[in-house]
């Protein structure tokens, strides 16, 4: 048993879950609203939290609800099949801007551009080692006299 509680712009309806026909309200706290048998209508709601209770006189049962809910006047009420097919169009039309710059993209490889002859693509051709420079030649055996003037110094 359960409150059924339906929300439309700044309209709250609540269902009691009592079954009988001889239901009587009783609200704290927020906006007094109109009740028609088991279901209980607050227009211009506020969004401020209220204290709601359902009981019969008939069967002595007392149902309490505690209403918290959030409304608003300009907000737009979406089915299911709307925000699908506003999902599905936006990939649509994602995919075929991904097309179309795959497409164009695809076309500037194949132009001459400015930049310098790409490297031939066949075999790799082995390089000649470098020209070794004579102001720094490794240390040889042999050789230790023409470095020996440069001494190391204290810091």
């Amino acid at each position: 048993e359960e409150f059924l509680v339906e929300i439309s712009g700044t309209t709250v309806t609540i269902t009691c879950p009592l079954a009988e026909d001889d239901v009587v309200w009783k609200s704290t706290g927020g906006k007094a609203g109109t009740s028609n048998e088991r279901k209980y209508i607050i227009t211009d709601h506020d969004s401020s939290p209220a204290n709601l209770s359902c009981s019969s006189d008939s069967s002595g049962t007392r149902h309490e609800l505690y209403l918290n809910a959030r409304v608003c006047a300009n907000c737009e009420e979406l089915d299911a099949l709307t925000v699908t097919g506003i999902i599905a169009a936006d990939l649509l039309i994602t995919l075929g801007v991904l097309i179309l710059v795959y497409y164009f993209s695809k076309d500037r490889k194949g132009r001459a551009s400015p930049s310098p002859a790409p490297r031939p693509r066949g075999q790799k051709m082995q390089r000649p080692p470098p020209v070794p420079n004579p102001d720094y030649e490794p240390i040889r055996k042999g050789q230790r006299e023409v470095y020996a003037g440069l001494e190391s110094r204290g810091f």
